[in-house]
């Protein structure tokens, strides 16, 4: 009784470990344009506007995504205010969540060291730790797809009983419908194409009478389907754009300017998924062939394998897009994780420890690196960088300390100790890392130019935004501009509502003259053609970036 109550309270203290971490420096860090800026505003246009089912950006209609984080991040908003937590709140618990739901299925599918083992691995991959802490769609869409793959695996696994098998299909069937309401039709197809793939390969078609497609079908109709409907009610352009542009353009061509080789992803997952890349290389092989001989032993169906497949699918399918951003491939994750914590149970202490090793000269690679962080960018950003280097060398200090501590524990055969010593070090590596960032805030954020600016708003001002549209400004003015001789992701919105823009720079000298007071932001670059203009203006505020100005 004793001893389950130490393994107990020992693992309630790693969770608040892991919390404390996880969630500490949610605020500290501004908001970083585009994405991060761009989910936080349309989120506060939805506050603002008390509209709910049609999203908007820069007060123009935004179609691109679903609606499922804005609501959320305007419902966090709604309860505790406009902050950069509450911005990035949705994305870290649907983080959090996911290496629960990971440890939750590792201890169900084969026991609870397996269990701890994924979990660890999920929470410590640098990529996952990344994007758990940036205000972007993909954490929330992995979230879901995650609980879809494991609610599946749990339902199909040999000891599922008939009662657990429509318990978790239902469940599966739901976490892919918000899967589509968080990021769009991928939250369906990819795993429906992972499903096919599997049943192709393991001839295992008796599987198709265990999905429960009926009434798992009406369940995920019931839940996806409402807002799709009213909002192409409410907005009849809104279905071309959404499942035509959105989906097959952006998957078939070039048209968003995210083109990158089909070999792009591979140095993504390779960095993504330290500190476990080496045991992943020799976990995947293994995760084939980890299936019993035939008899009365055989298994029926193959979790490992359908991890396999899931991962390696997910990874070719977006090596093959048109459009490439590295928080795409993070539905792979969860799967590797479990398949990686599997193998973390096999392996000896002595094999692991030479599969660690090389995370040594790695974490003295990024301190000495490091040192030459002040060398970036152009010279006026240069102290940026500068004061970055300290954080970055002190997060390669915590990563090799948590290492060489591991490797350690592993020369004397305590796995379990040594593999939560990298996972946490790995953990704080990332976050000390992302804290960092804020050192270069000024050159992704317009936090500090806000300051600056908000003694000079009035209500119902006009605000001109020249060549340009920075989705940070918004949120920390808490309002849009009037876009002038830009477009870009507002295209379409611009299109339905031509009268919210000026097309080029003579409407913007026109309107100028004739507004008794107005500001207006450009870039640097295009400052000395706006100063040549002859206008009436002052500068109020200036950054390395844009120059705002007032009409006096």
């Amino acid at each position: 009784m004793m001893a389950q109550l130490r393994n107990r309270g020992w693992l309630w203290a790693v969770l608040l470990a892991v919390c404390v971490i996880w969630f500490g420096n949610l605020e500290y860090r501004k908001l970083i344009k585009p994405d991060e800026g761009r989910y936080a505003e349309i989120s506060r246009e939805m506050v603002a506007s008390g509209d709910w089912l049609t999203p908007r950006l820069n007060d123009l209609k935004y179609f691109e995504k679903p609606p499922l984080q804005y609501w959320t991040t305007a419902a966090a908003y709604e309860v505790f205010g406009e902050h950069n937590w509450t911005a990035r709140l949705w994305t870290a618990l649907t983080g959090l969540f996911g290496i629960g739901l990971i440890y939750y299925t590792g201890r169900r599918l084969w026991n609870r060291e397996a269990g701890l083992y994924s979990a660890a691995v999920l929470g410590s991959s640098l990529l996952y730790v990344m994007i758990g802490h940036m205000n972007s769609l993909d954490m929330g869409m992995t979230f879901f797809m995650a609980a879809g793959m494991c609610g599946f695996v749990l339902a199909q696994h040999d000891a599922a009983s008939v009662r657990d098998n429509r318990i978790w299909m239902h469940l599966a069937w739901a976490a892919l419908a918000l899967a589509v309401l968080s990021k769009g039709l991928i939250g369906i197809v990819l795993p429906g194409a992972v499903l096919v793939l599997y049943t192709l390969i393991e001839r295992d078609w008796g599987l198709w009478k265990r999905l429960h497609l009926i009434s798992g079908t009406l369940l995920f109709l019931a839940i996806s389907a409402p807002w799709f409907v009213a909002v192409s009610r409410a907005n009849p352009e809104f279905f071309h754009f959404f499942f035509i542009h959105e989906h097959f353009e952006r998957f078939l061509t070039k048209t968003h300017g995210r083109y990158e080789p089909w070999w792009w992803f591979i140095p993504v997952l390779a960095g993504g998924m330290l500190p476990w890349l080496v045991v992943m290389a020799d976990a995947l092989p293994r995760a084939w062939k980890s299936v019993p001989p035939a008899g009365p032993q055989a298994q029926r169906f193959k979790p490992q394998r359908f991890l396999l497949i899931w991962a390696v699918f997910i990874f070719i399918f977006f090596s093959m897009s048109g459009s490439k951003l590295p928080s795409y491939i993070l539905p792979v994750f969860p799967a590797l994780a479990l398949l990686i914590g599997v193998r973390l149970t096999q392996v000896t202490a002595r094999a692991l420890f030479w599969m660690m090793s090389p995370l040594v000269l790695l974490a003295v690679a990024v301190f000495v690196l490091s040192r030459f962080a002040g060398k970036f960018g152009d010279a006026d950003e240069q102290v940026f960088y500068q004061n970055y280097a300290f954080w970055l060398a002190a997060a390669a200090v915590i990563w090799l300390a948590g290492t060489v501590l591991g490797l350690y524990l592993l020369h004397k055969v305590r796995v379990r100790a040594a593999v939560l010593s990298i996972a946490f070090s790995a953990l704080l590596f990332g976050q000390v890392t992302i804290s960092g960032h804020e050192n270069l805030a000024p050159l992704g954020s317009a936090w500090q130019l806000a300051q600056k600016i908000k003694p000079y708003l009035k209500a119902d001002v006009p605000f001109y935004s020249l060549y340009l549209y920075d989705s940070t400004l918004s949120f920390y003015l808490q309002r849009p501009f009037t876009l002038v001789a830009f477009q870009d992701e507002m295209e379409f919105g611009l299109k339905q509502e031509p009268g919210k823009w000026l097309p080029n720079i003579a409407d913007f000298r026109q309107a100028w003259r004739n507004e008794p007071y107005a500001l207006a932001i450009v870039e640097t670059r295009y400052w000395e053609e706006v100063k040549a203009s002859g206008l009436p203006m002052q500068v109020i505020a200036q950054d390395t970036q844009y120059v705002v100005i007032r009409k006096p």
